[in-house]
């Protein structure tokens, strides 16, 4: 390690040893580095030029609040009734939003975006669990894949075999041949065999709910991207006997014919076309991307080299089908690509990747809560479990196991063979109706909706994140909550001493150069520019103005200084004057005013004029006094090194 490096590695340490040592005790409390540094962080954005009186100013605002907030929690408010409601409904709202692995989505998309760059030639071969008389036969479907496999170890030709022994009936024409794929045309499973496959190499089995798959890479190129085409199809009608099926050959000939002489294909495809939607809009089909259709179509689609060539009329299982190819549109090779970014996460949330984003959970709660699993026999589970669910005679080995007897525990909470049973009941039937599942699937089940009700449970404790936003919330409701019984309610309620401070302070409270107002608030440029054009015509009927748009235009009519006038700028202000709308750059509010009479000389306030003005200071005071009782019953003690850490 050289010497600059060493150097940054102690910096680096002395940083993150700080951010774990205590900044601050309050009473009984205390507040960590890193805890202050995440709400500063929060509410200091761009970092301050001075960044230790920054932090050393928010500090104090910071210690004021957690006084209040420690007091509020000494007086018991957070078991209010309307501030625990707040709470539970705050929980409820956010809950789902960290039920998903945070970084899925970006692990996803990166796949989906590296995927998408190739095509890949694909050959499959399929084993049914179905035998001949169409019952499961699971056993016969094992020794079919291990055979298939062995002749597959031994050299084989992959597409023989598979026109040989695969039982996906295309498979005795295209010998398991299904074309070009890319991501998002098999299931997410098939996926992930294929791609993790290199040319020329053939898959693993891959079980799904019919049977087992095996796929070979043929080949791969560059990502086709998609294409934008129009078709004609004379489909050929179930039952067609062969001199029918031959008119409809000559009539798709004839069509080809046709517009090679010049005739204009969108209106051959409205006026033959038997695929009746895209007939209506001239032939036209959604952009094809690879995988979607036959290989056969797809196969003709692409030998199409340049925008407006057309294919000779070709056949599939719908029937003949002229193509025009329109437009071509690459793949996105650039991975910052936003509006591509979002398109792969549209698919990949509508995709069964998704449902492994909660997986993560799983993880969660083994390594941080704790999953345990007791010692028991399965024999005597099932045993059990087939004499109660299914009114089966208990056989000798469920006698060895009570209701009682712990299967599995998550923290300090055990799951017991009554938990089992009250599950099992509930969930142990297929949703489609065709029986129940193995118990070991149905076990499998339960341990993880077991782990999934913890963790939702228990979020709190599992996910920082999580705890810290819960934490800010019932903090920043009890503060306000205190606020206002402490000083806001008070300093309002209170009009003797609101009355006493302002005889006490009358030359504070003065009007400056002023005028009798009407401020316009209008909800958008459109808005203000229509009202504004209508009170400068008419400045007096300014009320009517605004009720045509009563919920996109307030008229507040005071007096305003002259420095809270829209857009007055250094212009005197004279009475009808009405000033230029001031948008707001942020929303795009935009206001005005119309000046009815001007005060250009200073002048006295009435109480009735300044109250809210006296009520703001008044509140200081009482702020004030209170900090300081807090800061004698909860006594501060700032650890300097430790700030002065931070602070570099």
């Amino acid at each position: 390690m050289t010497k600059k490096n060493l150097l940054l590695f102690l910096a680096l340490g002395s940083m993150l040893t700080a951010s774990s040592q205590r900044l601050f005790t309050y009473g009984d409390k205390a507040v960590d580095a890193k805890e202050f540094m995440r709400a500063y962080s929060k509410n200091n954005t761009p970092p301050a030029q001075n960044k230790a009186k920054s932090i050393k100013e928010y500090l104090d605002l910071y210690i004021k609040s957690k006084l209040k907030v420690r007091e509020a929690y000494a007086r018991g408010y957070d078991t209010l009734p309307h501030l625990k409601l707040e709470v539970s409904n705050l929980r409820a709202q956010i809950l789902e939003s960290y039920m998903t692995d945070p970084g899925i989505m970006g692990r996803l998309a990166k796949e989906a975006f590296a995927r998408s760059q190739k095509d890949i030639h694909t050959g499959h071969i399929f084993i049914s669990l179905k035998n001949e008389t169409g019952a499961i036969d699971t056993l016969a479907a094992l020794k079919k894949r291990d055979a298939i496999l062995q002749q597959l170890k031994t050299g084989a030709d992959f597409l023989q075999v598979a026109r040989q022994y695969s039982d996906d009936p295309s498979a005795k024409t295209n010998k398991g041949d299904i074309g070009y794929v890319t991501v998002f045309t098999l299931p997410y499973e098939f996926e992930n065999a294929l791609y993790g496959i290199s040319p020329g190499k053939y898959s693993e089995p891959v079980s799904s709910k019919i049977g087992y798959h095996i796929f070979k890479n043929l080949g791969e190129r560059k990502a086709a991207g998609r294409i934008k085409a129009q078709q004609i199809l004379l489909a050929i009608p179930p039952g067609a006997n062969d001199a029918e099926k031959k008119q409809i050959a000559a009539r798709a000939d004839s069509l080809f014919k046709r517009i090679v002489a010049g005739a204009n294909f969108n209106q051959l495809a409205i006026a033959f076309s038997n695929d009746y939607i895209s007939a209506a809009s001239g032939g036209n089909i959604p952009d094809v991307s690879v995988g979607q259709y036959d290989p056969v179509f797809e196969t003709a689609l692409w030998l199409l080299r340049k925008d407006g060539e057309v294919s000779k009329p070709f056949m599939t299982t719908h029937g003949w089908h002229i193509l025009k190819r329109v437009s071509v549109k690459p793949v996105v090779s650039d991975p910052n690509d936003k509006a591509n970014l979002k398109e792969l996460e549209q698919k990949i949330t509508a995709d069964a990747r998704w449902k492994s984003s909660g997986d993560f959970i799983y993880d969660q709660v083994r390594t941080k809560a704790g999953f345990k699993k007791y010692p028991y026999g399965e024999e005597a589970l099932w045993a059990l479990s087939d004499s109660i669910l299914n009114n089966q005679p208990l056989r000798p080995a469920g006698r060895t196991m009570s209701m009682t007897t712990p299967l599995f525990s998550i923290g300090k909470t055990n799951y017991d063979v009554t938990a089992w049973i009250n599950y099992a009941r509930a969930y142990r039937f297929k949703q489609d109706g065709t029986g129940a599942k193995p118990h070991n699937q149905v076990r499998e089940e339960w341990e993880k909706f077991a782990m999934l009700n913890f963790y939702r449970d228990n979020l709190e404790e599992l996910n920082e994140d999580f705890r810290n936003q819960m934490t800010e919330f019932k903090d920043g409701n009890l503060f306000f909550e205190i606020m206002q019984q402490e000083v806001w309610n008070r300093a309002q309620a209170d009009t003797a001493a609101l009355l006493d401070l302002f005889n006490r302070n009358r030359a504070d409270y003065t009007w400056k150069q002023s005028a009798d107002a009407v401020v316009f608030f209008c909800a958008d440029q459109a808005v203000a520019k229509t009202v504004y054009d209508a009170v400068k015509k008419n400045p007096s009927n300014w009320r009517k103005i605004t009720e045509l748009y009563a919920e996109k235009v307030i008229g507040d009519s005071a007096k305003f200084e002259w420095g809270q006038l829209p857009n007055l700028n250094k212009m005197i202000p004279k009475a009808g004057m009405v000033t230029t709308p001031l948008v707001n750059s942020i929303d795009n509010t935009t206001s005005f005013a119309y000046i009815i009479r001007t005060y250009p000389q200073p002048m006295p306030r009435s109480f009735a004029e300044a109250r809210g003005l006296v009520t703001n200071d008044y509140q200081v005071i009482l702020e004030k006094h209170w900090e300081e009782a807090l800061n004698k019953k909860y006594p501060v003690v700032v650890d300097q090194k430790v700030l002065e850490n931070i602070s570099k």
